[in-house]
């Protein structure tokens, strides 16, 4: 059986990542509408209806939230993680002289094998740098030069 690429545990972080948010924007949902349900209506009407819906709108703001959140897992399950190219496109795992990047999602820092890759979306200005050079190509980002050094 062969192990996984260093780019698949990359993107099987992410995927765990995404996975997380995902958990936890429905628990939020679940709790404020079981909250929602438990309110009993008081004399007080204008309260009760207030109350449920303030809770309704943070229901449909966590619902954006997961909606998003979904997307971003279907475009990384979208990403080939066994190509190879020597230009660098979605999906590229890229060592740089100042750090490692992922071009998927926007998923923040990860942590793989002792190593650190920043897993950045296609529309980040990073990604719109990077996307397209090969190794040794240069780049400037924030008054930052960049090398890349190695493309998986």
């Amino acid at each position: 059986m062969r192990s996984k690429s260093l780019k698949q545990k990359v993107n099987h972080a992410c995927l765990s990542y995404v996975e997380s948010r995902i958990a936890s924007l429905q628990t939020a949902i679940n709790d404020i509408q079981q909250s929602a349900n438990e309110e009993t209506k008081s004399t007080a009407g204008d309260k009760y209806e207030t109350g449920r819906a303030m809770a309704q709108l943070e229901i449909d703001k966590h619902r954006s939230q997961l909606n998003e959140v979904v997307q971003m897992k279907q475009e990384l399950l979208r990403i080939e993680v066994k190509a190879h190219t020597e230009h660098i496109k979605p999906g590229s795992l890229i060592f740089t002289s100042r750090g490692n990047f992922y071009i998927a999602i926007n998923a923040g820092q990860q942590q793989v094998e002792r190593q650190t890759f920043f897993a950045v979306s296609m529309a980040s200005p990073i990604a719109k740098k990077l996307l397209g050079l090969k190794v040794n190509d240069t780049f400037t980002l924030n008054q930052q030069g960049f090398t890349v050094l190695r493309i998986e």
